[in-house]
């Protein structure tokens, strides 16, 4: 708050309150002109582990092609092309990139094999393969919820504004 000689007024009695009462306690108290609001305890910044293994997962929950790649090489090893044609909305590049990302993360082996035309064959891993339980109870908790979560998202699209729907 600005008064009319443009400096700020840091040593008002109401600021000093405000950082009293804003200090490691546990209710923190905000106050505007009329009313007290009780905020919450400030979050712990321990509050995660530094060691939680979470940061060295393999793929993002909202991954879109891990989980669609492990299920068309369930069957066995296929080709780059192969892949693409279940796969019609990825590119060449993403789907190097994550043919590259879930080899680095053990979950896929790539075998070059010295043929002319070249060919190169992707397969699943056992750790790769330990992926099905995961997306297939994905899958499954989709077919239960879909509708429902549709349904949600379709609701509160109408009940947005303009400047809500834009930015998400």
């Amino acid at each position: 708050m600005l008064p009319l000689g443009g400096r700020f007024r840091d040593a008002s009695p109401r600021r000093a309150d405000y950082r009293k009462e804003t200090g490691p306690h546990r209710d923190r108290v905000r106050r505007s002109r009329t009313t007290v609001v009780r905020m919450p305890a400030p979050l712990d910044p321990e509050m995660f582990d530094p060691m939680c293994p979470s940061s060295a997962l393999p793929f993002q929950i909202g991954d879109k092609w891990t989980g669609m790649i492990v299920l068309c090489l369930r069957d066995g090893p296929r080709r780059f092309g192969e892949l693409r044609v279940p796969l019609a909305g990825i590119t060449a590049k993403v789907l190097a990139g994550t043919l590259r990302a879930m080899r680095r993360d053990g979950l896929v082996t790539r075998t070059a094999y010295d043929e002319n035309p070249p060919r190169v064959e992707y397969a699943l891993t056992p750790l790769g393969r330990s992926l099905f339980t995961l997306i297939d109870a994905a899958r499954d908790w989709s077919r239960e919820n879909l509708a429902d979560l549709l349904r949600e998202r379709a609701r509160n699209t109408e009940d947005a504004g303009p400047a809500e729907r834009e930015t998400g």
